[in-house]
């Protein structure tokens, strides 16, 4: 992704402008703020459905949380069967337990998928998953959405105990409720003729969909690939610039529409951005231009999880694993970040704060500017996100400022668990990690290879 720093401040908005907008009702905009209040909402959405569900997910995990998920669909089915019902995963990860569970299982989510169908022969609830590219470390299905009849319940959460907050353990999201038939429609219709339409769809819950890629399939994908990069929401714009409107956005890609518009609207801004991302990894034209922005006089927010509240992290008392390695390489990042701008810190024009509660998960994506603009996403701003991963967002527009309220809500919800970093050194050196972390971490960087990690992970 190559763009011009020095580009003057019209041209930014100029894009912004020019992109096609939907009118958003403002009583039917409205922002949730707990992973609980999410899963009630959710469920009782699913229930109340007459039309259409449609489910787009990272995963769809057989846990408590994905079973509560399951159960409330086929009972919707059983009251309205005429109503459809699509979930969309990761063909990937469908295929694979998760990451640093410890869990002894070797069923995988399509093992449950397979007994489901199994046990509903006659309900017809359609579960896809889709390959977004030949291996899961080159790209994976991370749009989000769960479209319900002429609503949209948008998060970066996928459906899984932690996410809903079903036991102790819960992940912090954002949560939003948005009541628009057009851009439900809109999103809808990208699914069917982007998607669904493909040769290499696997529906899952037959046994056919454990099978591996062949030379044909990767082709196919291969041609998936392609297309995705060519495509984006097809939509009319109805919308002036003078009012509350919602310009949906999809892509895959360094070039796609929607790096395009992070960029832009980052680099619009006069006063103020803040940033919110689970992972510090953000690619080098970022980076390049907040330091700019800063030089500008703009005040930046970036509001980033602690190693703890990684979902790869693992106590120094549990075993050893790579993966466990993440998210000491992610505050690396960050220190050395802020040893850079240490003098921004310190005049108070750019506030990093750190996410930690208890040993619960921070999964927290979004981008608002100057009180003008926000971006609904799950995009992580990082390299894999803006180069390998299907991604979508909700670019939000609101000149005047009908959203402030629930905004600063939500923006103050999120820094409840937080502290400021007022100074680089607060963080952890790499001599202070545990030390098979150090020791790998020393040899990865000696390598470089810490920088292909930082690409694909």
């Amino acid at each position: 992704m190559k763009f011009n720093i020095l580009n003057k401040f019209d041209d930014h908005k100029k894009f912004l402008v020019e992109l096609p907008k939907i009118v958003q009702r403002m009583d039917y905009f409205k922002i949730l703020y707990s992973p609980k209040e999410f899963s009630s909402e959710l469920l009782y959405a699913i229930s109340r459905a007459c039309h259409h569900i449609c489910l787009v997910t990272l995963y769809l995990e057989d846990d408590q949380g994905g079973k509560k998920i399951i159960d409330a669909l086929f009972r919707v089915k059983q009251i309205r069967p005429k109503i459809r019902i699509i979930i969309l995963v990761d063909w990937h990860r469908a295929k694979r337990s998760r990451i640093g569970s410890g869990s002894a299982k070797k069923c995988t989510n399509i093992d449950w998928y397979i007994d489901l169908i199994n046990k509903y022969p006659n309900t017809e609830i359609a579960i896809y998953g889709i390959p977004i590219n030949v291996s899961e470390v080159l790209g994976v299905l991370h749009l989000k959405g769960f479209i319900i009849d002429d609503q949209i319940l948008y998060s970066g959460a996928s459906l899984s105990d932690e996410y809903l907050h079903v036991n102790a353990k819960y992940r912090y999201d954002r949560y939003h409720i948005i009541r628009n038939r057009q851009l439900s429609n809109i999103m809808l219709d990208y699914i069917d003729k982007e998607l669904l339409s493909s040769r290499v769809i696997n529906k899952l819950g037959c046994e056919s969909s454990l099978g591996k890629l062949n030379k044909h399939s990767k082709n196919d994908i291969r041609l998936l690939r392609r297309n995705l990069r060519r495509v984006c929401y097809c939509y009319q714009g109805n919308a002036t610039f003078n009012e509350l409107a919602i310009a949906p956005l999809v892509g895959l890609g360094k070039n796609s529409e929607l790096n395009q518009t992070i960029y832009h609207l980052i680099c619009s801004s006069k006063s103020k951005i803040i940033l919110c991302t689970p992972y510090f990894n953000m690619p080098n034209v970022l980076i390049n231009t907040l330091i700019y922005l800063l030089h500008k006089g703009r005040n930046i927010e970036i509001i980033v999880g602690d190693k703890i509240a990684n979902d790869f992290y693992i106590p120094s008392n549990k075993p050893f694993t790579l993966i466990s390695v993440l998210p000491y390489l992610y505050e690396l990042n960050l220190r050395y970040f802020l040893k850079k701008l240490q003098n921004y810190i310190d005049n108070k024009q750019l506030t990093v704060r750190m996410w930690r509660e208890g040993n619960n998960g921070y999964h927290v994506k979004g981008i608002w500017v100057d009180d003008e603009w926000q971006l609904l996403t799950g995009n992580n701003l990082n390299p894999r996100s803006l180069r390998f991963d299907l991604e979508n967002a909700l670019l939000v527009h609101d000149p005047c400022k009908m959203l402030l309220s629930q905004n600063n809500k939500e923006l103050n919800t999120i820094r409840l668990h937080t502290s400021s970093i007022m100074h680089y050194t607060s963080l952890q050196h790499i001599s202070n990690y545990p030390i098979k972390v150090g020791q790998f971490l020393h040899r990865i960087r000696k390598l470089r290879f810490d920088r292909l990690i930082n690409r694909i992970l």
